[in-house]
C-alpha cells in the first residue's frame, strides 16, 4: 500500500474508531469535544497560521458541532460557533483580515440596530443575553469568518485540506449512527422526521451535516482521489453517509447536499476539455448508479415509507397537505410581523415572542431569511442582498472556484430550512469568497 494511502486510511480509521468508542463508553464524547477545542488552538498557535490553519481547525470545528450536541460532548449549545470565531480572530491576529472586506463590515453594522432594540422590547423575564446570542451568533459568525476569507488567496489542495477536515468528524457521526441505530426497518413506521434514526437529536441539524458530509466525500472522489484505494475508500463512505442520511427523513439536508454535487459536476463539465468530459462522463454514471443503488437500498430498508417521503405522502400514500410541516406558516408570520415594523423590525430574538402573543404557540423560526425580515426589518433586506450577491460578483472575478456556487448554495438551501442553528452555513459560506488558485510557487505568488 502506497504512503499517501496509508495515511488517509490512518486518518479514517481514526475517526470510525471515535464513533465506536463514543457509542460504547458516552463520557468520552465530553473529552473528545474538550480535545478539539485545545488542540485546535495549539495546531494554530504553533503554525502561526502559515497555512491557513485557522480554516481547518475551525472546518474540523463545524464538522463535529452535531455529533457532539448528539453525544452531549459540547460544553456549550452554541460553544462550536464561538469557537469557529475565535479561531477566526486567531487567524486575523497572524494574518491579518482583507482591507477589501467593506460589504461585511456593512453587514455587521445593520445587525447593531436590532441587537439594541432588543434590550429593550423583550419580556421581561426572558433571558436577554441567551435570546440574543442564539439568533445572532450565527450572523456573527458568518461575518467574522468572511472578513478573514473575502479573496484570500489559497491554493485548490488547501480548500480539499479544509473539506476533509470537515467531513472527517461526520465520518464518526455516521459510525455512531449507525451503531445507534443497527436496524432502521424496526424503528421506521412512519414518513415523519425520524429520531431514532438521528441518534435521538434533531433530523433536521443531522440530515444538514450528513448532506454536507455526502457532499465532501462525492467531491473528494471526483478530485482528490489520487488512487484506486482512495476512490473506493471514498465512495464507501459517501454512499454509507448518504444512506444515513436518508434514513433521518429528513429532506432538507440531503437534497442540498445532492445539488451541491450537481453543481459541481456541471461547473467541471463546462470547464473541462474533451479528454476532461471523458472521463466526467464515466464519473457521472458511477455517481448515478451508486446513487440509485442506495436509494434503492433504503427504499428496500424502509419499506417504501422513502419514497413516499419524498413524495410527501404519509405512511397509507395520502398526499400531505403540508409540504413543509408547518414552517411555512412560521414564516407567513415572521413576514406579516416585518409588514408591521418594516424600518427596524421588532428586535433579536423578539420575533418568537411575537409568534406566540399572536398565535399562542412557542416555535422558533426555521427560516433564517423571514427571521431577519421580521427582527431586522429593511435593514435585514440589505444585510440578505450583501450576502447573497457580493460571493456571485467575485465569480464574476474569479471562475476557477469551482466550490463557489456549491457552498453558497448550501448556505442559501440551508438557511431556509434550518436557520442557522448551526456553524455550518456561516462557515461554509465564508469559503465561497476565498480567491482559489490552482497552486502556490515557493515566493507565494500562484502559478
Amino acid at each position: 500500500m502506497k504512503k499517501e494511502d496509508q495515511s488517509y486510511l490512518y486518518l479514517i480509521l481514526i475517526h470510525l474508531i471515535i464513533g465506536v468508542v463514543v457509542f460504547l463508553l458516552p463520557f468520552t464524547a465530553k473529552i473528545y469535544g474538550y480535545s478539539i477545542f485545545i488542540f485546535g488552538v495549539i495546531y494554530i498557535i504553533k503554525n502561526q497560521n502559515r497555512n491557513n490553519e485557522v480554516l481547518i481547525a475551525a472546518a474540523y470545528v463545524v464538522g463535529s458541532e452535531v455529533f457532539l450536541r448528539m453525544t452531549g460532548g459540547n460544553p456549550l449549545y452554541e460553544i462550536s460557533k464561538y469557537g469557529v470565531m475565535s479561531f477566526i480572530l486567531m487567524g486575523m491576529y497572524y494574518s491579518g483580515f482583507s482591507k477589501g472586506a467593506v460589504p461585511y463590515w456593512i453587514f455587521l453594522l445593520l445587525l447593531v440596530p436590532g441587537v439594541v432594540m432588543s434590550a429593550f422590547v423583550l419580556n421581561f423575564d426572558t433571558n436577554i443575553r441567551n435570546a440574543i446570542a442564539f439568533n445572532i451568533s450565527g450572523p456573527v459568525c458568518l461575518g467574522l469568518a468572511s472578513l478573514y476569507t473575502f479573496r484570500r488567496k489559497i491554493a485548490l489542495e488547501e480548500i480539499n485540506t479544509i473539506l476533509l477536515s470537515m467531513g472527517l468528524p461526520i465520518v464518526t457521526c455516521m459510525v455512531y449512527l449507525s451503531l445507534y441505530t443497527p436496524n432502521v426497518q424496526e424503528v421506521i413506521t412512519g414518513t415523519e422526521s425520524n429520531f431514532q434514526t438521528s441518534g435521538g437529536y434533531g433530523p433536521n441539524q443531522v440530515a444538514t451535516v450528513l448532506g454536507l458530509g455526502m457532499f465532501i466525500f462525492f467531491s473528494r472522489l471526483i478530485l482528490d482521489s489520487k488512487t484506486k484505494f482512495q476512490i473506493i475508500i471514498n465512495l464507501i463512505i459517501a454512499l454509507n453517509i448518504t444512506y444515513r442520511g436518508m434514513v433521518t427523513f429528513s429532506r432538507g439536508g440531503m437534497i442540498t447536499g445532492f445539488l451541491m454535487i450537481v453543481l459541481l459536476v456541471v461547473f467541471l463539465y463546462f470547464k473541462s476539455n474533451y479528454t476532461g468530459k471523458v472521463k466526467l462522463n464515466y464519473i457521472i454514471m458511477l455517481l448515478v448508479f451508486a446513487m440509485l443503488g442506495t436509494w434503492a437500498y433504503t427504499s428496500f430498508q424502509t419499506g417504501g415509507l422513502i419514497d413516499k417521503r419524498y413524495a410527501n405522502q404519509d405512511a397509507a400514500g395520502r398526499v400531505k397537505a403540508s409540504q413543509f410541516t408547518g414552517r411555512e406558516d412560521v414564516a407567513q408570520n415572521e413576514i406579516n410581523t416585518f409588514l408591521k415594523n418594516p424600518v427596524f423590525g421588532v428586535g433579536v430574538g423578539k420575533g418568537a415572542e411575537v409568534r406566540e402573543d399572536e398565535t399562542g404557540i412557542q416555535v422558533l423560526s426555521h427560516d433564517e431569511i423571514t427571521r431577519m425580515l421580521a427582527e431586522h426589518g429593511a435593514l435585514g433586506i440589505v444585510g440578505l442582498l450583501i450576502l447573497f450577491f457580493t460571493p456571485l460578483v467575485l465569480y464574476l472575478e474569479n471562475k476557477f472556484n469551482m466550490f463557489l456556487l456549491c457552498f453558497v448554495a448550501f448556505w442559501f438551501l440551508t438557511i431556509n430550512h434550518a436557520a442557522m442553528r448551526t456553524a455550518a452555513p456561516a462557515f461554509v459560506y465564508s469559503l465561497s469568497l476565498l480567491n482559489v488558485r490552482l497552486a502556490f510557487n515557493r515566493s507565494g505568488k500562484s502559478d
